[in-house]
């Protein structure tokens, strides 16, 4: 097993940090917030007085944080300064693909291997280790930081060169949200066109309609499996990370000249939901909006 240091112990941090200490690791953890390092102490990491303290003799880096922003920082003030340079270095975080480029040519220049690996999953399978890993790297980078990310996660990924896992992350969460407006919209106009919701989803989950948002997630209670609109849209992935990934994939649509009218416009829809202060509601809460309540 590997000693590891874990940076930034939030909603997903923490819950990975956990099964990585629970397959064996030695983790140890950094978070501004005294909470989480309880919370990530429960779960059997050994909580470091700073982000330098976790590096300490660390084989891997692993870095969870809000975004790219708070990843330049760690990495130029405490992981270029502190990491051995023989440490695998994993950001986890979902940032712009610019500043994971930046960032993975700035730690190879030290002489570091590094990978860019977001994840897909939410809170949940943070949880229970069942995350899928989209990671971007040198072949060689990716077989290093594979051991550890299998210990987190269910598939382990390669997309590409450094920042093909963030463009990976961020074009999948753009088709996701333009798939849930567009279930929200079927469910909508099938009960006002007189259509049970359930005879629907029997209908068009095995139909040319079907997609991960209608099977896996419908957006109404009581309507296939258990999802967060059974609980009053509360848990799953909250709209603010949605707007989050819709905002990076639009910024990366503008840089690249691709056109993105559909992701554009779930974008707005998801604006004007945060903004009537639903940013923390699942993002298949989104039929509210649409539904006019």
């Amino acid at each position: 097993m590997a000693r590891i240091a874990f940076i930034g112990l939030g909603n997903m941090g923490g819950g990975m940090a956990a099964n990585l200490a629970q397959k064996g690791h030695d983790v140890r953890a950094f978070d501004l917030s005294a909470e989480a390092l309880a919370r990530a102490e429960q779960g059997g990491c050994l909580p470091a007085a700073s982000a330098i303290d976790a590096l300490e003799g660390a084989e891997a880096v692993i870095t969870m944080l809000p975004a790219g922003t708070q990843v330049e920082s760690v990495y130029s003030d405490a992981v270029f300064a502190a990491a051995p340079l023989s440490a695998i270095l994993i950001d986890c975080s979902t940032i712009d693909v610019a500043t994971a480029k930046r960032v993975a040519e700035a730690a190879q220049a030290k002489g570091f291997a590094v990978v860019d690996a977001p994840v897909s999953g939410g809170i949940a399978a943070a949880n229970a280790g069942t995350l899928t890993f989209m990671v971007g790297g040198s072949a060689d980078a990716f077989d290093r930081a594979r051991p550890f990310l299998a210990d987190m996660g269910k598939a382990v990924i390669h997309a590409g060169t450094n920042g093909s896992g963030q463009a990976a992350k961020i074009v999948n969460n753009m088709l996701l949200g333009v798939t849930m407006v567009g279930t929200c919209e079927a469910f909508l106009l099938a009960q006002k066109l007189g259509l049970d919701a359930q005879k629907f989803f029997d209908i068009s989950s095995v139909s040319s309609g079907q997609s991960w948002s209608m099977t896996s997630y419908a957006p109404l209670p009581g309507v296939g499996p258990d999802t967060p609109a059974d609980h009053d849209y509360q848990g799953g992935f909250a709209t603010a990370l949605m707007l989050k990934d819709l905002r990076l994939a639009m910024e990366a649509a503008q840089g690249a000249g691709a056109e993105t009218p559909m992701g554009a416009r779930a974008a707005e829809l998801y604006e004007r939901f945060a903004a009537a202060g639903q940013g923390r509601v699942d993002f298949s809460g989104i039929i509210r909006l649409l539904g006019g309540k």
